[in-house]
């Protein structure tokens, strides 16, 4: 897994061409720079939520392990 700050970068390198390609269809509508701006738009979204699990597992920790540390308090509650 990259770090938020890699995954950011990524972001915004994406964005900076999203603002291109929209550019460049207000000139003009063409189906490869429509596709190009789909595409954009589906990676960015991917990358966002990439970059908040990123930022939760550098706070939190591994996921699998929170639920397991949970699981593992839920069982000591439940026994004492």
């Amino acid at each position: 897994m990259k770090n938020p700050f890699e995954i950011k970068l990524e972001i915004d390198r994406l964005t900076e061409r999203r603002s291109e390609v929209l550019h460049l269809l207000s000139e003009g509508y063409t189906t490869a720079l429509a596709s190009e701006h789909r595409e954009l738009e589906e990676r960015l979204a991917e990358l966002w939520d990439e970059h908040r699990h990123a930022r939760v597992a550098t706070r939190f920790g591994d996921r699998d392990r929170i639920i397991e540390r949970a699981r593992h308090e839920e069982r000591l509650s439940r026994a004492a």
